[in-house]
């Protein structure tokens, strides 16, 4: 008897996590932050690899600082799709993505005629969706621990709507190793 009670609440506390986490994921989302004042918006962005520092300026002052998860092989300049590595170089924002498999998201001009010229030379998808994003929906709660992402840019969901706030598109982004 107190076995079959253990399994029946074992499972009711599965299928109120399952529902939770389908809900978090696929629900309805909250709406998008509102853009920043022009004159609160950053005019660049840093991002640090070996520091795993993200840093963003205005007029040359640093108004924004998160740390960053970088795709799982973050050594080195990306080379193709699927290698794990996250580019180096100057990119721009480019788009902007409220309805993103994660929290916002904010696309790269990545790849740049260069790459795909290289790529191409060598046989090979240079690979794209080159996202500054926060964490995956469903997971909302969380910060993933590590470098986990195919390539991207990640960081905490609070940091990311801040960040939504005060990056505009065109805005530049440097990424060094």
């Amino acid at each position: 008897m107190l076995r079959r009670a253990l399994l029946r609440g074992a499972l009711l506390i599965l299928a109120v996590a399952v529902v939770f986490v389908i809900w978090d994921r696929y629900g309805p989302r909250e709406s998008a932050p509102d853009m920043a004042p022009a004159v609160e918006q950053v005019d660049h962005i840093l991002i640090e690899k070996s520091a795993r520092r993200m840093s963003a300026t205005a007029d040359g002052k640093v108004v924004f600082e998160a740390e960053i998860a970088l795709g799982f092989k973050p050594g080195g300049d990306k080379q193709m799709e699927g290698d794990g590595k996250t580019p180096e170089g100057h990119f721009k924002i480019n788009r902007r993505n409220p309805q993103s498999a994660f929290h916002l998201s904010l696309g790269l001009d990545y790849p740049h005629p260069e790459d795909i010229a290289r790529a191409k030379a060598q046989g090979i998808d240079p690979g794209g969706d080159i996202f500054i994003h926060g964490q995956p929906n469903g997971l909302s709660v969380l910060t993933l621990p590590g470098d986990w992402t195919a390539g991207c840019i990640a960081v905490s969901n609070a940091e990311m709507e801040t960040l939504w706030r005060l990056a505009p598109i065109g805005t530049p982004v440097e990424i060094r190793p």
